[in-house]
């Protein structure tokens, strides 16, 4: 995972985080979810846009090309010079080829799953240290396995619960079995962890920005860090850097 690089001298006015997501879901869960437990952590701001339609996922289309999103990143990074830029993306969606392709999105394919995530956060950084090289050190990229709805495997009642479906806990259960990690369910347009959920709970599609952050909420960060690995890890980096200019 790409790191950015400590520093213990910066203002504590430099603690402005903007979360750049996919769609609703990923917005809320930001607003809900992250912002009260990051600004405890010490930033002073975090908000969230959105870089695309979520709800087009299904054709690939619902993220925009690297090339886009890049460009708007650094703009927020070069307009704001005080500022951190993160970014939510599901490995399930990005594109691998053509002119709307990540960079390390094709090569992850052949790699082990631990290491998928991680080569194309370090390939989307070192992209933007190439032109940015300024600015590169407070862009700190995330890309979700397989996407966000996996997280909510981590606690399969307390899900249910959120979803004010508890009859569908035993099921999810079952599916959270199957794998090593809830970051591990799997990744096609029949077996992807939104779709798993759409199976068990009528028109989740619908209204999964709802269902997905109560459920979220219901289960708590601490269960979410504790099951999932490769967020952990990307919310330690956050908490770092928040504590690092408070």
């Amino acid at each position: 995972m790409a790191v950015a690089p400590r520093q213990s001298n910066y203002p504590t006015d430099m603690a402005r985080l903007l979360v750049h997501v996919e769609g609703d879901t990923e917005e809320m869960f930001v607003n809900d979810v992250l912002a009260p437990h990051l600004l405890i952590s010490g930033f002073t701001s975090v908000s969230a846009r959105k870089l695309g339609n979520g709800r087009q996922r299904a054709k690939r289309h619902g993220i925009k090309p690297w090339s886009v999103v890049k460009e708007v990143i650094c703009d927020q990074l070069i307009r704001d010079g005080e500022s951190y830029a993160t970014l939510i993306v599901d490995y399930y969606a990005l594109p691998a080829t053509g002119n709307r392709s990540w960079p390390g999105r094709d090569q992850a394919n052949n790699l082990a799953h631990v290491h998928k995530a991680s080569h194309i956060q370090n390939q989307m950084h070192a992209d933007l240290q190439k032109t940015h090289p300024n600015s590169a050190r407070r862009f700190i990229p995330f890309v979700v396995m397989h996407e966000l709805e996996g997280l909510l495997f981590s606690d399969c009642q307390a899900a249910a619960r959120g979803f004010c479906r508890p009859d569908v806990a035993l099921q999810m259960q079952r599916i959270r079995n199957a794998f090593d990690s809830p970051e591990h369910i799997n990744d096609s347009p029949q077996t992807a962890p939104a779709k798993r959920l759409n199976a068990l709970i009528q028109r989740y599609e619908d209204q999964k920005p709802w269902l997905a952050n109560l459920a979220a909420i219901e289960i708590g960060l601490a269960t979410i860090r504790r099951e999932c690995l490769g967020f952990n890890q990307w919310l330690s980096q956050l908490e770092d850097i928040g504590q690092s200019t408070a």
